[in-house]
């Protein structure tokens, strides 16, 4: 018999097609089995009896702001509060660091600080703006996961929006690399100008933000990405829509053939706009929060397999960028990693009965897959060993002092979660346990395995 380095015993494991009561052993950080009651001795056991095991997730969507603003929130704080969560990666978008990952000598700094201070793996995507793309290539090189273009204002000044002649070429560009675009989806037109009005006329409440940025400006930007998309032949990924319109606008376009996904976010699966008017600031967000019927046409495109995975888009700062009436100078972003596995438990298996093998594929394989991560995202023998232990029914009220951000600033605050992370383990290493983060810095790089690679293998 041989002897692994760990197994977790008696647990209901959830793997790619069901659930099924499995131990799970580990080798050199590796899965190396997933069978029923195990026979082998390993260094350490736990026991999972009553839990379940899930692959841990891969945020795609986290903005740490280190270097620059490392005030605003920072790796370690981040990947801490991650591994709360039950996350063991995650994807950092490349603004509101500073400078932004726009370069070979951006990027490399980011993984520098990244191994000295993250608890979990991460990876990194490029800035793809007026003046970058003659750096593509060189970021491409490095490892970046695929480059993001907001095609409406940004909220930061170093991070300039893409017009259309730079988002066509740098799809072009990202197309012969192998590598998809993420384009954040609202008209700059629209939303520039209905924000001047009100702000030209005093108008400044929650109210009139989230009229300021209409269903119709996130629809318009899709249906423009998508026609690049679909000229370039460039992988598209269009980041946190926030109407099941938009999503719907995706899966049209992946039906004519065009390569295009999409995420949505959990604040949009739970909060609505009635919830920003009375939550104010620390709920804006950019989409904006929609009114109900929106929220409910999401939950519609999940259960028909159109959304591709679902992120946080945690997007902190420090507490006096959230102060004050004037909604149009307030952050916009949500706090908001810790709590997306609560939140898809919560409202997603409990309250609308969606399995937990597709809750699995939202928050880790769909990234796997669209990403070219091929070993991560599932409970498969070969792949790393990061996993989510859950008790699926232990229910918790998210308090203040429970977050690990460097602000301690979310809407979810004073929400309970039925769905509760025991332990998180990255590559066989438990970084998470009973309420408090147990490792070092042990967070690896991901690289991609990009599109021209895989053609080449014929997968």
């Amino acid at each position: 018999m041989s002897s692994y380095d760990l197994i977790i015993r008696g647990g209901t494991a959830v793997e790619p097609g069901g659930e099924r009561a499995a131990d799970l052993a580990v080798a050199d950080g590796k899965i190396a089995a997933v069978e029923p009651d195990i026979a082998d001795t390993a260094s350490e056991e736990v026991d999972a009896r009553g839990l379940h095991v899930l692959p841990g997730v891969i945020d795609a969507h986290v903005h740490f702001n280190e270097p620059g603003r490392t005030e605003w929130e920072g790796l370690e704080t981040g990947s801490s509060a991650l591994a709360a969560g039950g996350m063991t990666s995650f994807v950092e978008m490349p603004l509101n660091a500073y400078p932004p990952t726009n370069d070979a000598e951006a990027f490399e700094e980011k993984v520098a600080l990244a191994r000295a201070s993250a608890v979990t793996d991460f990876a990194f995507y490029g800035g793809l703006m007026p003046g970058s793309l003659g750096n593509m290539e060189e970021l491409a090189e490095r490892g970046v996961a695929g480059f993001k273009a907001f095609m409406s204002t940004s909220g930061t000044l170093d991070f300039q929006t893409a017009d259309d002649v730079t988002l066509y070429e740098g799809m072009q560009k990202a197309a012969a690399l192998g590598l998809p675009v993420l384009v954040h989806a609202e008209s700059k037109q629209i939303t520039d100008e209905l924000s001047a009005r009100r702000v030209s006329t005093l108008r400044t409440t929650m109210r009139d933000y989230l009229d300021s940025r209409p269903v119709v400006a996130e629809l318009e930007a899709i249906q423009r990405a998508i026609l690049f998309a679909g000229e370039t032949g460039c992988a598209l990924h269009v980041v946190h829509v926030s109407t099941g319109r938009g999503v719907a606008l995706v899966a049209e376009a992946r039906e004519r053939g065009v390569d295009v996904t999409c995420e949505t976010c959990a604040h949009y699966l739970v909060l609505t706009e009635e919830d920003a008017e009375a939550l104010g600031a620390v709920t804006k967000c950019a989409p904006p929060l929609r009114p109900q019927e929106e929220v409910e046409s999401l939950w519609v495109q999940i259960s028909a397999g159109n959304v591709e995975f679902v992120t946080s888009d945690h997007s902190p700062c420090p507490p006096h960028m959230k102060a004050g009436d004037d909604m149009f100078r307030a952050w916009g972003g949500i706090s908001g990693c810790q709590s997306l596995m609560n939140v898809m438990l919560d409202e997603g298996h409990h309250g609308r009965g969606v399995s937990l093998q597709k809750i699995s594929g939202l928050l880790s394989g769909g990234v796997a897959s669209r990403l070219g991560f091929p070993e991560k995202g599932a409970l498969e023998a070969g792949l790393d060993a990061d996993l989510a232990l859950v008790d699926l029914d232990g229910i918790s009220t998210l308090h203040k002092e429970d977050l690990l951000y460097r602000h301690k600033m979310s809407p979810y605050v004073g929400r309970a979660f039925t769905g509760e992370v025991v332990r998180t383990l990255v590559r066989g290493n438990t970084v998470y346990r009973e309420g408090r983060v147990v490792s070092d810095a042990i967070g690896e790089l991901v690289k991609p395995e990009r599109r021209t690679a895989r053609a080449v293998s014929g997968e």
